[in-house]
Parts: C-alpha cells; structure tokens; sequence
C-alpha cells in the first residue's frame, strides 16, 4: 500500500497527536484512524518530549514515553493517547462516543518550585468527545473530561482545529489550534494557592476561578518511511490565560515545547 492511501481524513487527528504529546496533554482530544480494515488495528512507538516540568515552570526536562493505541471495528478503542471508549457508529466526516482516561496529576518533587505546594493526585476521569472532519485536509475536536483533582472534581472541555496537507507520499504536515477551558476546582488544582500550601511553600493564598487556562498553536511534519513506520517532529507554543497566567507559582507563561515520535502501525 502506497503512502497516500494511509491518509484518510481521520489520519490528520493521529498525526495531530504528536503536537499534543508535547504538552503531555495526552487526552485533551480522541484520535482514531477511521474504521480498521481488519477486525481491529493499532499504532505503537515511542515519544521524545521536550516541555516545562509542570505548566507554568521554568525549567525543562526530557522524557521518551511510549505510544501505543488499538481500536476495533466494532467502535471500541484503547491506549495512552486516547483512554478506554468507545466510538458510537457515524458518518464518515464525525467521531463521537464515550470514554475513560486519566489526569496524570503533579509531584510536588517534579521541581522545586513546587516546595511546600504537595503533590496532586492521579485520577480517573469520565468524559465525552466529538470530532468533525468536513474535509480530508481539515478536522475540528472537542473532548469533556471530569474527575480531576484530589477532590475528584475538576473539570475541563478541549477544543481544536487542524488542517493537514500531503506535500510528497511521504511527507504531511499538521499545523492547528486548541484552548483548554477548567472549571474552579481544576484551576485551583493546579494553579492556586491555599492557606496552608502558602504557610509551607511562601507563596501568597490565591484562589483562581473558571475560565480558559490556556491557548495553544501546534506544527508537525511527518516522514512516512513505508506503509508501517513513520517519523513525526512537532512544536507546540502555549499561552497561559486568565487567572492560570496570574498564578504566583506560574514562571513562564509562553512555553514552547517539542517532541519527535517513531510509530508503526499493526
């Protein structure tokens, strides 16, 4: 199978992904490959991240993390980019349907501008998504998530647009947008400031509120080695918004991040 025939509209959402690895927003939208051709099918590799340490530090850190994603042609889908779900059957141009993934949470120890601040917990998050794919080239996501936090209520709605092109059988490239809306709990999460964090850590009691925690641009450039392996470099440039930016635990409010992922679809 030539190259080309791998990029079908939903193919734009996959390689989309990578930009968003950079972020370590692993769930922020679902990603599928259209219906399998088999019964099922799947995407493995692994991931070279370059990124804040949490969002908001100034210092960097480097991680390889693996990539590995399955689907079923009966609409169910698994893996660490996209959680557990299942996608209900659609049109061609829509992906819609239900799943389970997982905030990931902060160590305290990740860096040591999080002293005194305490770590937050990983937990699970049930959540929603809706993809739109008017075009082979453009595509729209959105995605709902709740259960964050250690209260275990924070909420969060992504939103983004890409468009891919095929410049060669081998070589596409992505560019796109994306805004991440939180409600109070999950912007206090991660962003303010309690009475007791302020006594251990020093930082001033701040108490954020709702609203946009962030915008993002994203670019990635894909080299389709054959039908099976690819070798995809992104750039991710985000902007932290609203009370997030104000944090005083915020240091950087425009960090750029990359990352260089190796796949093999099977």
């Amino acid at each position: 199978m030539h190259a080309t025939a791998l990029c079908k509209p939903a193919l734009a959402i996959a390689l989309f992904a990578a930009c968003q690895w950079a972020q370590a927003q692993a769930f922020d939208a679902v990603r599928l490959y259209g219906v399998p051709e088999g019964d099922s099918a799947g995407v493995a590799g692994a991931v070279v991240v370059a990124s804040p340490r949490y969002m908001g530090s100034n210092e960097r850190r480097v991680q390889v993390l693996p990539s590995i994603d399955y689907q079923w042609k009966n609409g169910w889908f698994a893996g660490l980019t996209n959680g557990i779900g299942y996608a209900f059957e659609s049109r061609p141009d829509m992906q819609y349907g239900l799943r389970v993934t997982a905030d990931i949470g902060r160590k305290q120890s990740r860096s040591n501008e999080l002293d005194g601040m305490g770590s937050v917990q990983p937990r699970p998050e049930a959540g929603v998504f809706f993809n739109f794919l008017p075009t082979p080239e453009l595509f729209f996501t959105s995605s709902l998530r709740y259960g964050a936090g250690n209260d275990r209520n924070g909420l969060q709605i992504d939103l983004g647009a890409g468009y891919g092109k095929q410049f060669t059988p081998q070589w596409r490239g992505v560019i796109g947008v994306a805004a991440t809306y939180v409600n109070g709990n999950t912007m206090q999460a991660y962003f303010g400031v309690t009475p007791q964090q302020s006594a251990a850590s020093g930082y001033a009691v701040y108490s954020p509120g709702a609203g946009f925690r962030d915008v993002r641009l994203n670019a990635s450039l894909t080299y389709f080695i054959d039908r099976r392996w690819s070798i995809t470099g992104a750039v991710t440039m985000s902007s932290l918004q609203g009370d997030a930016r104000d944090s005083p635990i915020v240091f950087e409010n425009t960090p750029v991040s990359g990352v260089l992922a190796l796949s093999y679809r099977f």
